[in-house]
């Protein structure tokens, strides 16, 4: 049963890449990438050998753990990376449970992390060659460590299934992942430090990971060719009994999910409550405003573009600590504004065919595009003025206070008005509705940079009297061009925001029809 259950992988896995060439494509560079990544790191632990035992064994017990622990957060972030071997598919299948168990987990081997996390495994055999004790119990710490690895992905991914089966668990697991991505020059560079300000940091955080379940397996060969083979009988007890454990875990969650298969289903809502659409006036303004204003706080797609905003202060931060120099704070206000402000530039293409709605429903073009404009302005101004004002309290240059915060509200008043109108003349490529917002969408990939690029130029345009006062107060070291900022940036942005919001309504009640018929292609 378990040769059977190799072989529908292997079976399934070939007949999916031969109905998608662009499939076996992505499963060749995927391969090359990897054995790339694997030959790296293989050839690193080979060199190892030479290397100091107490080098070599940090090395190990490291990247040991942090495959450990790899394997355990990717099936939360990508639960239906790998579902060849689906367990839901044999709940009606009278597979033993031991087999079902061990043909899953072998299973799981069969694929590019599979492979390249046994090769990068036995690698470890080469770094304690040492003698034949160390190269005997480095091949059972590295079939432990790499089974563990699976099991513990495998028991990740049946406690989640309920969880998974849901699109919105998945949209949040997923812009929860971006979070530490966009912050991994800060992380790294912390690390980075802290590992050059203490020669032991290393050394002593595998020490301690050795006795944990995640480098009690990888520090089997390092015990044993160093002759600590007290502490190798008790780190082999340890990986033992953590893959035990991971497996009766999973055979429990495994048989709940056999016997109650997950099932995603709508929650019982309670009728009689509108939301924002009963705060929000009942006029057609009011309406769309409830509407956008809802699919900020529901639909993934809208919330997902806006990760980067609260980072902001803590990429500036950041980079000002590398520079010394804290005054690049500042712009904090201005690059939220901007960000907050072109949010809304695809806001018609969001809606796809849904803008069927709006053009049925009679509502006029400015109506539509005020309403949007004014759910984006709702949140986005009191973001713009805290980063506008917050990094003074840490510089302490407040004579810039005036002219800054007249730059970013001249730069969100201005952008939104744009925005209505570019949203309202050209559509752009964007995730379908219910889709991931990270999935890359169809479509002319030329105009969609040619329309935002371009209306970005045409923003930086429209902002130059602000920026112009900006070079004044710094050239004359003068307050007063930084006041007469204060009140040029939001005057001529809200004239321009009315104007944008007019004249994209206007396109919109002409050639509204035609935006639908290029919304429906891009389906």
């Amino acid at each position: 049963m378990v040769a059977h259950l190799l072989r529908l992988k292997l079976t399934l896995l070939r007949n999916s890449l031969r109905r998608s060439p662009w499939q076996l494509f992505g499963l060749v560079i995927g391969g090359l990438y990897a054995v790339g990544i694997a030959g790296f790191f293989g050839v690193a632990l080979l060199l190892l050998r030479t290397a100091e035992p107490e080098l070599a064994q940090t090395v190990v017990v490291l990247g040991g753990s942090v495959a450990f622990l790899g394997w355990g957060i990717v099936p939360v972030i990508a639960s239906s990376a790998d579902m060849t071997l689906d367990p839901a598919r044999f709940t009606t299948a009278a597979v033993p449970m031991p087999q079902l168990l061990a043909g899953l987990a072998l299973g799981g081997l069969i694929g590019i992390p599979g492979i390249a996390t046994t090769l990068v495994g036995l690698a470890t055999v080469g770094t304690w060659s040492r003698g034949v004790t160390g190269v005997a119990a480095a091949l059972v710490g590295a079939v432990l460590g790499v089974l563990t690895c699976i099991v513990l992905s495998k028991a990740v991914t049946a406690a989640t299934a309920g969880l998974a089966s849901s699109r919105r668990f998945k949209d949040v697991s997923a812009l929860a992942f971006m979070v530490p991505l966009m912050l991994m020059g800060p992380i790294v560079a912390f690390v980075a430090q802290g590992a050059a300000g203490s020669a032991a940091f290393m050394p002593g955080l595998a020490r301690i990971l050795a006795w944990t379940p995640a480098g009690a397996a990888w520090s089997l060969g390092g015990d044993a060719a160093g002759g600590h083979f007290l502490p190798m009988l008790l780190k082999l007890l340890i990986a033992l009994a953590t893959l035990a454990g991971l497996a009766w875990c999973w055979k429990v969650l495994l048989q709940r999910a056999l016997v109650t298969p997950p099932y995603s289903a709508g929650g019982k809502k309670r009728a009689g409550r509108m939301g924002l659409f009963g705060v929000l006036p009942a006029t057609p303004t009011g309406a769309i405003t409830a509407r956008a204003l809802t699919y900020w706080m529901r639909d993934p797609r809208y919330s997902g573009s806006l990760v980067v905003i609260p980072l902001l202060p803590v990429l500036m931060l950041f980079q000002a600590s590398q520079t010394g120099n804290y005054g690049v704070l500042a712009i904090i206000g201005p690059l939220a504004a901007f960000l907050l402000a072109w949010s809304i530039s695809a806001d018609v293409s969001y809606d796809n065919t849904a803008f069927a709605l709006h053009l049925s429903s009679g509502v006029r073009g400015v109506d539509d595009r005020l309403g949007r404009a004014l759910a984006c302005l709702a949140f986005a101004l009191p973001i713009v003025l805290v980063f506008s004002i917050g990094p003074f309290f840490a510089t302490g240059e407040w004579e810039w206070l005036p002219a800054l915060l007249g730059l970013s509200l001249g730069i969100l008043f201005t952008g939104l008005g744009l925005a209505s109108v570019i949203s309202a003349r050209y559509t752009v490529a964007v995730p379908l509705p219910g889709d991931s917002p990270f999935k890359k969408p169809p479509g002319n990939v030329a105009q969609t940079m040619a329309v935002q690029f371009g209306g970005m130029g045409v923003l930086l345009l429209l902002v130059l009297p602000e920026a112009v006062l900006i070079i004044i107060q710094s050239v004359t070291h003068s307050p007063v061009a930084g006041w007469i900022n204060l009140a040029v940036g939001p005057i001529l942005g809200l004239v321009l925001f009315a104007a944008g919001v007019r004249l994209g309504g206007k396109w919109l009640d002409a050639r509204g029809p035609e935006l639908l018929a290029q919304l429906a292609v891009n389906r």
